[in-house]
């Protein structure tokens, strides 16, 4: 018997083609949420949008780096912080499928109960938001940035494995305070990263009512 097909689209094709990959996100989402793994959030080739109500993180650092992928390099602002509280994380991610359209996967978590995070690192290239540094110390040189050798610096230090010039701009403080964040980004990692009161959901479309903004 034939797939059934409505507007150009073969169902039971299409199902077989998701439901494994969702079914898969799902499952690392509990174990993370769980504490159970450490975490990393990309999309090949493709940026997502990460929104907060509030982010309080300790030894922060910021520096200019470039991610890889299949599209290229692109130009990013990395942000590190060794440990962060999120009030309301919204992470989504718009996947285009042909004939059927936009797919857009929604993560929520943080309602009622921060997210932990340790030695989280985002990679942006759009941030909107309301910040407050404490004890910041601007225009150090990002090879200047601690890595965890104790040779100096107060934030986590780079990245490893980010293509970042050792005399380039970059920025460190022993705190920040965000709040109403919006940012674009092509990479989010943690060592740990504990999502209390996780939600997931996979719609058909895109936009403001159904992405995170």
């Amino acid at each position: 018997m034939n797939s059934m097909i409505r507007g150009g689209t073969r169902w039971k094709r299409f199902a077989v083609v998701m439901v494994p990959s969702v079914a898969a996100t799902a499952a690392i989402g509990v174990a993370v949420a769980q504490g159970a793994l450490a975490a990393s959030f990309s999309v090949s080739g493709q940026s997502f949008k990460v929104g907060a109500s509030s982010i309080d993180g300790t030894d922060f650092v910021q520096y200019g780096a470039l991610d890889t992928g299949k599209t290229g390099a692109h130009p990013v602002a990395v942000v590190g912080m060794k440990s962060a509280t999120i009030h309301d994380l919204c992470q989504s991610v718009v996947v285009p499928v042909p004939v059927f359209g936009d797919v857009t996967m929604r993560l929520e978590a943080g309602g009622s109960k921060a997210v932990e995070a340790g030695n989280i690192y985002i990679d942006a290239d759009k941030l909107d938001a309301d910040a407050t540094f404490n004890n910041i110390d601007i225009g150090v040189a990002a090879g200047d940035t601690n890595r965890g050798d104790g040779k100096g610096g107060k934030g986590p230090g780079m990245h490893q494995g980010d293509k970042a010039d050792p005399n380039s701009f970059a920025q460190q403080a022993d705190s920040v305070h965000f709040e109403n964040v919006r940012q674009q980004a092509w990479a989010t990692t943690a060592a740990s990263f504990k999502l209390s009161g996780l939600h997931m959901a996979v719609k058909k479309g895109s936009g403001d009512k159904i992405e995170c903004f």
